[in-house]
């Protein structure tokens, strides 16, 4: 009997609600409901085990909620399906037994696929087919775009960072040889009416630039002749880029390097020039405005100005739909422009001369993972020839970097409430102090030490002599990497945190009237996968402080297929924008990183139980390499 139209509409409702449903041509999707049985399960009825033998069927929760674990009464659960999800899809690709128990936690309806018309159903739509082939990813990247949507009305009519060099260079370069004399670059600049040119080695590689600045500078100011070799009045190193990288790579660069503009090669040829000016056609926010108001800023009321405008940048970013890891890279490298200016022009009040320091980032700002709410965390490291210059020293660095820390909070980043900062004489170290003191941590780790560490010990260098700090970094993987019992203790105090996912519940929200309905995604979201990267880091010697690099590496180095390690750092950049958008919303700055997860739309919070699933998975991951 041909199912009623009206029944047809309805299931076709609910379907569209869920991916990859969602994505289907109307055909497809209306050709699938004759297909579809409804079954009624009641309330701990098992609806499939191991012991079920191969599986026949797909499941699609309609109403209700499944309850999920490993065949394995010790094991934990795994969080409960609620509707639209589908299950179990890869034991069915396979034409295997499930390896989990799935059991009505409710009393429940679900769709029945049989399992012939569901595999006509994968050939039959691409999208389907996707979806089946890599079930998390493709959720993980359909509701990334989908938070990414949001912003699009903002960006509209602006045109996308994620383009590639090759397509911003619009003009043959202008180059001469490095051994041409400069009367003849001169003529060739005034031919080709630019401002500047590149200077190319003998086999074609751009090795620097001469500008308008240069001739003023370096030539007409000293009096040099016009015989002189280009090479000696250049620029030089320059920073060369592939035709393959994109626009936001250029700005990152451009913003960590203070410079304005980029060579770019084909095969190590030199293509063209890039400059700020090309990438202000694809934003309405100026790079310019931005990196003049940073490197001329003489006041910390100017430097406040050029904080603004990082701000206002950064917004226009999230909302071209630029990527969480190079967004945040760029609020990192923008504000770690923005503090050495500021470290500079604090400088000049103090007398530091005859002391070699380095400034240290740690946290977020170590790690390159700022968001729009962040205070403090940095500390100092020096070098001493003896106890009475270590002390000197001290009492002077103390006192710059009181003034450095006040002056931040001018800016905006906040004062730390833990007292993490260069300002506290415990964190204002000498080099043998600095290894005195991760040497206690990591043979004594006890829950102050261990506190102490995950913030630390992802320390970067800012500003000063970066080599005491890559030193430093050095001398402490002598110490973490296979230590196996101080690993072992970083591993139980970051698994002391687990995802808020319920059982019952899609989300395990906080109970405290203050907080009740929500929870917190720094605490509770990327924190479970920032702890997790910290241990890979230390017990591999990975010198990157970034919480996805450090994956990335670490994922390597396990033999973990690479689609799997995407997947999890594709949740922790979800969490990250979903932090970002917290705060970019009104009175979001209050709350910060804590969110209702039932006020998110029904792809977010599918998109937020995954991302929190890949959190479990690597928590896993985790205790079987450090705890088996």
């Amino acid at each position: 009997m041909p199912t009623p139209a009206p029944l047809v509409d309805s299931t076709c409702d609910f379907l569209r609600r869920h991916p990859p449903f969602d994505r289907m041509g109307e055909a497809c999707l209306r050709g699938l409901v004759p297909r579809l049985k409804l079954a009624y399960f009641a309330r701990d009825s098992q609806l499939l085990s191991p012991q079920s033998g191969p599986v026949q069927t797909l499941y699609i929760v309609q109403r209700g909620v499944v309850g999920c674990r490993p065949d394995n009464p010790q094991a934990d659960p795994e969080p409960a399906l609620g509707p639209g999800e589908l299950f179990p899809v890869g034991a069915l690709s396979a034409g295997g037994a499930t390896t989990k128990v799935f059991t009505a936690a409710q009393d429940s309806f679900c769709y029945l696929l049989a399992r012939e018309d569901f595999l006509n159903l994968r050939r039959e739509s691409p999208e389907f087919e996707r979806f089946c082939t890599d079930a998390i990813t493709e959720t993980l990247k359909q509701s990334l775009a989908s938070l990414y949507s949001q912003y699009s009305q903002r960006a509209a009519d602006q045109q996308s960072l994620t383009c590639t060099l090759d397509e911003l260079v619009r003009h043959p370069p202008v180059a001469c040889p490095a051994d041409a004399p400069l009367g003849d670059a001169l003529q060739r600049m005034a031919d080709a009416r630019v401002r500047t040119l590149v200077v190319e080695a003998a086999d074609g590689a751009p090795v620097g630039m001469f500008t308008l600045v240069d001739l003023l500078r370096r030539v007409a100011l000293p009096g040099r002749s016009l015989a002189t070799p280009l090479a000696e009045v250049m620029t030089a190193p320059i920073v060369v880029l592939p035709v393959t990288a994109t626009a936001y790579e250029a700005m990152h660069v451009m913003a960590e390097r203070a410079i304005r503009q980029i060579a770019v090669v084909d095969g190590g040829r030199l293509k063209g020039v890039v400059n700020e000016r090309d990438l202000f056609a694809l934003q309405r926010v100026s790079m310019r405005q931005v990196i003049e108001g940073l490197h001329g800023a003489r006041s910390v009321d100017e430097l406040k100005r050029a904080g603004e405008d990082i701000r206002r940048l950064t917004l226009n970013l999230l909302a071209q739909g630029v990527g969480a890891e190079p967004l945040t890279r760029t609020i990192a490298s923008l504000n770690d422009a923005l503090s050495r200016r500021l470290l500079e022009l604090v400088q000049e009040r103090h007398d530091l001369t005859d002391c070699d320091w380095c400034w240290l980032a740690l946290g977020s700002e170590g790690r390159g993972e700022q968001t729009f709410a962040t205070d403090q965390d940095n500390a100092l490291i020096f070098t001493a020839a003896d106890d009475d210059e270590r002390e000197r020293h001290r009492e002077r660095l103390l006192a710059f970097a009181h003034d450095v820390n006040a002056a931040l909070d001018q800016l905006g980043f906040p004062l730390c409430t833990g007292n993490v900062m260069a300002s506290n004489p415990e964190l204002c170290l000498s080099v043998e102090e600095w290894r005195g003191k991760f040497l206690g941590w990591v043979r004594t780790p006890t829950p102050e030490a261990l506190l102490a560490a995950n913030i630390v010990f992802d320390f970067r260098p800012l500003h000063g002599n970066a080599v005491l700090a890559d030193a430093l970094r050095e001398w402490l993987f002598d110490y973490t990497r296979d230590n196996k019992v101080f690993l072992r203790f970083m591993v139980e105090n970051a698994l002391q945190v687990e995802p808020p996912l319920g059982l019952i519940r899609t989300f395990a929200t906080d109970d405290d009237p203050a907080h009740k309905g929500s929870f917190d995604l720094k605490a509770r979201g990327t924190r479970l996968f920032v702890d997790a990267a910290r241990v890979f880091a230390l017990g591999r010697g990975i010198a990157d402080t970034g919480t996805a690099a450090r994956l990335r590496l670490a994922g390597r180095a396990l033999g973990v297929e690479a689609r799997h390690v995407d997947a999890t750092i594709d949740g922790f950049h979800f969490l990250q924008l979903l932090r970002l958008r917290q705060q970019d919303s009104p009175g979001g700055m209050a709350s910060a990183n804590r969110i209702d997860p039932y006020a998110l739309n029904e792809v977010e919070q599918r998109m937020l139980k995954e991302s929190f699933r890949q959190a479990k998975k690597l928590q896993q991951l985790t205790r079987q390499v450090y705890l088996a």
